[in-house]
């Protein structure tokens, strides 16, 4: 272990020595991406090192400790979801191919799994995948899906044989967003923007090299990417002690003239919250490994979406009858998610903020099924009952 340690703080110091802050972040996490650094437990060659993952958070609070630019938010989808999933199900030329563009948001990435009519029941999706010799032809529709208008490649579950039941029966591609058939409309939000979309696929061929996992298979696939999402979204969370979005409250509570003793304590609780979350991020991220994340990723999920939506409800109260004075319902489409939209401090759009923390006890899962998954591997209580789980796809009611 010490070996490994030794290393990684090797690479580390290298890649500091060479960090310019006026620099082209894209360039600046290449070099990041080829120093192994960027998923440690990745194997060499591959942005990583084959070490422990616990020696990540290493990396990323040095990097934090520099003010180094952070690619979680600009390609979430690619860093969180799609990487992992790739290192665990994609080949060798796949990984040489995609792993390094994605890290270096070269080329973005969104995930389309929500339909119209199956968004928490992901397996009961209808969009299908029919083989045509060495290609797929899908047809079909995917909700929800951020960022869409600006991404590259898309991770896609379709059905590829309806009659078998619904979580059988899914095969796992990767597609090319700009290929013929595929149409990305925008999906107006609460804040008036689109960060959302709908995707509709007409006759889109995808070559079969693009598949991840064999054909049928693709809920073990799905399942990876969405217990590693939950993993990354835990993971926006890991800042130093009282930064992260508690940081906002902070700065409200110092600014305001009325030092309300109730809400002094509703800031106090929550800091401790805060800090409790920061530190059980800290730990499942360490406990990290390549493949599919134990349920500690869905802990995580909920814990931060009800933060979330906890701190910026204290920012609005802070902030008094000001917090109902929105600027503007302008539709425009952002090009990169979260915070990092939303403006830096000095320039911070808590009203956005508030409106957009509604969604996070949605997206990535809702609230619901992350207690009902913890209720099923964490505690062990028995499956909620479902008659359709044996039953062919193509005999559900719908």
């Amino acid at each position: 272990m010490a070996s490994d340690a030794t290393l990684v703080e090797e690479r580390i110091e290298k890649l500091v020595a060479a960090y310019d802050p006026g620099g082209d972040p894209g360039q600046f996490w290449g070099e990041q991406f080829d120093l192994g650094l960027a998923w440690v437990h990745f194997p060499e060659g591959k942005g990583g090192l084959g070490v422990d993952p616990k020696l990540q958070e290493d990396v990323d609070a040095r990097l934090r400790a520099i003010g180094a630019p952070s690619n979680i938010l600009r390609n979430f989808m690619g860093v969180g979801m799609a990487a992992p999933t790739l290192i665990a199900f994609a080949s060798d030329e796949q990984q040489d191919r995609l792993l390094r563009p994605l890290f270096t948001c070269d080329e973005i990435w969104c995930q389309m799994f929500s339909e119209p009519g199956a968004g928490s029941d992901v397996a009961a999706l209808a969009t299908r995948a029919e083989r045509d010799g060495d290609e797929w032809i899908v047809n079909g529709q995917k909700v929800w899906t951020t960022l869409a208008h600006v991404a590259d490649w898309g991770l896609l579950l379709a059905r590829s044989n309806p009659d078998q039941p619904k979580h059988k029966g899914l095969t796992y591609f990767y597609i090319d967003m700009h290929a013929p058939g595929v149409d990305v409309r925008p999906l107006r939000q609460l804040t008036g923007e689109a960060e959302f979309n709908e995707i509709f696929f007409t006759d889109v061929r995808v070559p079969d090299s693009q598949r991840l996992g064999d054909p049928g298979e693709g809920w073990r696939v799905a399942i990876a990417t969405l217990m590693n999402e939950r993993v990354a979204l835990d993971r926006t969370t890991i800042e130093d002690r009282g930064g992260g979005i508690i940081r906002h409250a902070i700065r409200l509570w110092q600014e305001r003239a009325d030092k309300d003793p109730a809400l002094r304590d509703r800031l106090m609780q929550v800091w401790i919250d805060a800090e409790v979350q920061r530190l059980t991020s800290i730990r499942a991220q360490q406990l990290r490994k390549v493949g599919v994340p134990g349920p500690e990723g869905s802990i995580g999920k909920l814990a931060v979406a009800e933060l979330t939506h906890r701190v910026f409800n204290l920012c609005a109260d802070i902030l008094g009858p000001e917090a109902m004075l929105y600027s503007s319902y302008e539709m425009t489409r952002p090009t990169i998610m979260g915070e990092s939209a939303l403006g830096d401090d000095a320039h911070f759009d808590l009203h956005k903020a508030f409106l957009t923390s509604l969604g996070t006890k949605i997206g990535g899962g809702t609230g619901q099924v992350m207690r009902n998954i913890l209720g099923d591997r964490v505690l062990g209580l028995p499956q909620e009952p479902d008659a359709s789980r044996d039953l062919p796809w193509n005999q559900l009611p719908r």
